[in-house]
């Protein structure tokens, strides 16, 4: 793949490292079009306005990503995008985990600039890399594994929905937030509980936290619905 035709999408709140990754990029795709963005509203906004992206480089702390949601939320959305995840932590459960929520590959932030650029070809030829030493076959318990099936079946708009019920937002302010009714969150909300297989918002961002894909809840009046 020649490197003017690549378009990257570096995902990163840290500006330092936005810009070590188009460093990297430049001298290993010459002519490459790089783009950056901090948050996941700024990189939804960016995959919308730029249209055919090659490969979103993620990380799984910034701005409007909590744990593995970034990428389920990506994954619904634009499921035909390689997304890589690039991120610091290097527990092998987490990087089993993002693997089988559908990335593309994992890049631990420690390894050397050309490591880096050997994974993102790697991955620009349709491989996915993960650290060497990582052992993909190593299975969940059935429980994580079921949840991990049934969050994968969320639609994008209900990964944003529990993303913001795990921040502890009622209805009115997840409608505020989509520009939609609290009907139609409402809707949501009850299409998530029957999804995960639980009886409430509480017990719908409980078991999304226990495998990473939220953060824990927060401490908020109970809503119904």
């Amino acid at each position: 793949m020649e490197g003017s035709a690549i378009r990257v999408v570096v995902a990163d709140d840290h500006p330092l490292f936005r810009g070590a990754l188009r460093q990297a990029l430049a001298s290993l795709l010459p002519g490459a079009h790089v783009i950056e963005a901090n948050g996941l509203d700024d990189l939804t906004a960016t995959l919308a306005r730029e249209g055919d992206i090659d490969l979103v480089l993620l990380d799984l702390t910034m701005p409007g990503v909590q744990g593995f949601s970034g990428l389920i939320y990506l994954r619904a959305q634009h499921p035909d995008v390689p997304v890589v995840i690039v991120s610091a932590n290097e527990d092998p459960v987490v990087i089993r985990r993002a693997i089988e929520f559908g990335a593309a590959g994992f890049i631990p932030k420690s390894l050397e600039s050309d490591r880096i650029g050997k994974a993102i070809q790697a991955v620009l030829a349709g491989d996915a890399w993960v650290p060497p030493d990582i052992e993909l076959s190593a299975s969940e318990d059935k429980e994580t594994a079921e949840m991990m099936r049934r969050l994968a079946t969320l639609t994008p708009q209900q990964v944003r929905v529990l993303m913001m019920l795990s921040e502890g937002l009622l209805n009115k302010q997840i409608a505020y937030e989509l520009g939609v009714s609290e009907a139609t969150v409402k809707a949501h909300v009850s299409a998530i509980l029957q999804k995960l297989g639980v009886e409430s918002r509480t017990q719908a961002v409980i078991a999304s936290s226990k495998i990473g894909a939220t953060l824990r809840p927060a401490a908020t009046a109970p809503e119904s619905l």
